[in-house]
């Protein structure tokens, strides 16, 4: 098993539309010996979309994970003193969750989880979906990409005609990213 004893957070913020894909890749990380800490954004955790119930999310992480999904920055805090994860995944992670990482706020249970994981010196893997990335998005990204221990999974346009400036992650290369991220490497190429 390619993770076998590693902590690994996943922290899923709300672009409703690619939950769908993010789901499987935490089973394909507990398949690989992982043990997942769930994080949901406070949007994940409270609105019901055309995408799916916010109930649905949990019922389906807590079955994968055996763990209810942390969700205030009361419950994360604690992932930087007492060093409780190996790694922390953001996926899918918001042009709104990027731009706060880039500034340094700290005003959500995701962006919370990320600096008290970071305070470790340990890998944050964001996986994007941001409808702005190649617009508002792009110098957050662009910044994230020359931080220590931030790592992408590696994106592309998802529909360059009809919304020319979305990128998202390749959601299923997350479990190859991850051991990239665990080796102290960026998966390349980033850019698909």
């Amino acid at each position: 098993m390619l993770l076998e004893n590693k902590r690994i957070g996943f922290a899923l913020s709300g672009s409703f539309c690619t939950l769908a894909a993010v789901i499987p890749q935490i089973q394909a990380l507990v398949t690989e010996g992982a043990e997942i800490t769930p994080i949901f954004s406070e949007s994940v955790a409270k609105y019901d979309t055309r995408f799916g119930s916010a109930n649905d999310w949990l019922t389906q992480v807590e079955a994968i994970t055996g763990k209810k999904p942390l969700n205030s920055i009361v419950a994360v805090e604690p992932i930087g003193p007492k060093q409780l994860l190996d790694l922390l995944i953001v996926a899918p992670c918001t042009g709104n969750t990027l731009g706060k990482l880039a500034a340094g706020i700290t005003d959500s249970c995701i962006t919370m989880a990320c600096k008290a994981h970071l305070r470790n010196q340990r890998p944050l893997l964001l996986a994007i979906a941001t409808n702005d990335a190649l617009s508002a998005s792009a110098p957050n990204i662009g910044q994230l990409l020359n931080t220590k221990n931030i790592y992408f999974v590696p994106y592309k346009q998802d529909d360059p005609v009809v919304k020319c400036n979305s990128m998202v992650a390749e959601m299923k290369l997350i479990l190859p990213a991850v051991v990239a991220a665990l080796e102290g490497k960026q998966m390349e190429p980033v850019i698909l």
